[in-house]
């Protein structure tokens, strides 16, 4: 397998390390925005290649074109992907090619006032993020139609593990606890991300599915739970309405829904390493102990 990842970050690095686990001798090459980026991750691909979206990544091609599974994890822009729109050429070059992965997000749903939806819920995004998600992720089902070649879509829930985590921000005294009413989020932890996409990756899985926990949560929640594990106090709670939020963040609180994982666990056959917030922060502060 020669694998390429357009976007070596938190969650394609986890993929990586899966798809090397599981099966010695392969190869991983991807992108980066920056060379201090690119040093730092030298060791652990074959092949870092500098492209930030804008314009064609200068020593990309060679191994694009030699790829056989394809896994894209940068945003889309407000051209489309920068991946179809710089590199097609290559990718029509790519002759062995054959699985694509495409990570989106639970964005493009919606609002459902908190009731559970899966797959076959109408797609209503919120925001211009989860537009071009969604316009983004209809760009590679025509490519992937085209070309013959299955293509997974993953849409991700908000994305945690370690070194990103409520840990984190309760250490740096940036967490908070705001509480809106009847509000959920799902997560996923990023060793699941890994996990699947490499599964994934080895069936050439086709079609689109969730990736979230099972057991949807209020955001206070978890941030109690993490300062409990650490012997802290938690932050003070904070009404939504009364909180300082910049629009972005703000944004985040528009979508109220639980996400089912039913798919794509049925799929693959599997259960997550971390099915919830407490399992998957249990795991990471163990990480940490000497």
């Amino acid at each position: 397998m020669r694998a390429f990842f357009f976007g070596l970050g938190f969650s394609s690095q986890a993929a990586a390390l899966a798809l090397a686990t599981g099966e010695p001798g392969i190869s991983i090459s991807g992108t980066v925005r920056t060379p201090e980026k690119a040093d730092a991750l030298a060791a652990s691909a074959d092949h870092v290649h500098l492209f930030d979206g804008t314009a064609p990544g200068p020593t990309l091609g060679p191994d694009l074109q030699q790829a056989s599974h394809l896994i894209l994890s940068i945003a889309p822009g407000t051209d489309g992907d920068p991946a179809l729109l710089h590199h097609r050429a290559d990718l029509e070059a790519a002759q062995n090619l054959q699985w694509l992965c495409y990570y989106s997000t639970v964005g493009v749903y919606g609002d459902f006032g908190g009731h559970w939806i899966d797959e076959t819920a109408p797609l209503v995004p919120r925001n211009q993020r989860s537009d071009r998600r969604l316009s983004a992720e209809q760009a590679w089902r025509n490519y992937a139609a085209r070309r013959g070649v299955p293509l997974t879509i993953l849409r991700l829930a908000g994305i945690y593990g370690p070194g990103r985590s409520a840990f984190d921000k309760l250490r740096d005294g940036t967490a908070h606890r705001i509480v809106k009413p009847d509000q959920v989020f799902n997560r996923i932890h990023v060793a699941d991300i890994g996990r699947v996409t490499a599964l994934a990756a080895r069936q050439r899985l086709n079609g689109t599915f969730n990736l979230a926990d099972d057991e949807p949560a209020a955001p206070q929640d978890l941030i109690t739970h993490a300062a409990a594990l650490l012997g802290m106090d938690p932050p003070p709670a904070i009404e939504f309405d009364k909180a300082d939020l910049t629009p972005m963040q703000r944004s985040f609180y528009a979508d109220n829904k639980r996400v089912s994982n039913a798919a794509i666990k049925k799929a693959l056959g599997i259960t997550l390493l971390y099915p919830n917030y407490r399992s998957g922060l249990a795991a990471i502060l163990e990480s940490e102990q000497p």
